[in-house]
């Protein structure tokens, strides 16, 4: 479940692995500027419960961080903010996206990350702002930034992703084939809403952070978290523009599937003609009446197959200039 934690004074790392208990007693110590930052994955209920106890965590806040499958959010209880993250990965051969979620409790003494699925990996983040001691002596605010800018970096490969995908459904729209995308666009779509929901309610927490709402948040860090801002406008606008394209294709896909059933209905409505002109013929003189015109004729059958085929042709000929063949 714990997958490292450590204590971080003066923007470096002490040596040493650390307990829990170890790491809340050394974050709670008020002679010395130091938090600890706990990094925690699919925590079951019972192996949560000792960190919650240790760092003193709400159980509303503990609850939505065991269970997941929250929208993205920031509250507050007490002096301890808590973050909810949605992460994204695009599979790009099914077309499908991955989402997981992470949940931070950041405090003046501790950060706290929990993480569901696979992913948005922490591990790259927590080496590179243990290179960064100008951001870890801001505090925790530091470690929140660096985790929701991973997050809204990994957002980018989902969006092109999909983009590629909804590029490739314009041109089968509008590709001479006969194919009718409106499945592939169906599942693009409900996709691009996976995306919205993970994407445009996070816009107004980071928003705030940015905006200094928080003490968490230092003067310094404000910037930073205005970048990560600017960074999920631009992502939430994509994606917004990926609704649009796609109902615009799906618009666009039936009116070319309406075309093409008029087409076909025009090109069968007009064989049904020309095969009508021999039929009608033929039923007349399979009627075996004893009297009937040009039948001891002796040149009635060439006659009368020749009056067919000039007619048929007329016909060919007329709807031919007219489109419908």
């Amino acid at each position: 479940m714990i997958v490292d934690c450590a204590i971080y004074e003066d923007g470096e790392r002490r040596a040493g692995d650390l307990e829990v208990s170890e790491a809340a007693r050394a974050a709670g110590d008020e002679r010395t500027p130091a938090f600890a930052w706990l990094g925690v994955h699919e925590p079951t209920p019972e192996e949560f419960d000792a960190v919650a106890r240790e760092f003193d965590l709400h159980e509303l806040a503990v609850e939505d961080a065991v269970e997941a499958h929250e929208r993205p959010k920031l509250e507050v209880y007490g002096e301890t903010l808590f973050v909810v993250l949605k992460t994204l990965r695009y599979i790009d051969s099914e077309e499908v996206i991955r989402s997981g979620e992470i949940m931070l409790f950041v405090n003046p003494a501790f950060a706290i990350t929990v993480r569901h699925g696979d992913a948005s990996d922490l591990h790259p983040v927590r080496e590179a702002i243990e290179k960064r001691p100008d951001l870890l002596r801001c505090g925790p605010g530091a470690i929140l930034h660096a985790v929701i800018d991973r997050v809204v970096d990994d957002y980018e490969p989902a969006v092109q992703g999909l983009e590629i995908d909804i590029q490739q459904v314009e041109e089968q729209v509008f590709s001479d084939q006969a194919a009718n995308p409106a499945q592939r666009i169906y599942r693009l779509e409900r996709e691009v809403l996976e995306m919205q929901r993970a994407v445009v309610p996070l816009a107004a927490p980071v928003d705030r952070l940015a905006r200094g709402h928080f003490d968490l948040v230092s003067p310094e860090l404000r910037d930073y978290f205005r970048d990560v801002h600017d960074h999920l406008l631009r992502v939430a606008g994509r994606v917004e523009g990926f609704r649009e394209l796609l109902s615009s294709a799906l618009q666009a896909n039936l009116t070319q599937v309406t075309v093409r059933q008029n087409a076909d209905m025009r090109r069968i409505s007009a064989w049904v003609a020309i095969l009508a002109v021999p039929t009608m013929i033929a039923g007349i003189y399979g009627m075996n009446f004893r009297h009937m015109p040009e039948l001891a004729w002796r040149w009635g059958y060439p006659t009368v197959l020749a009056v067919i085929l000039v007619a048929c042709s007329v016909l060919y000929r007329a709807f031919r200039r007219a489109g419908w063949l």
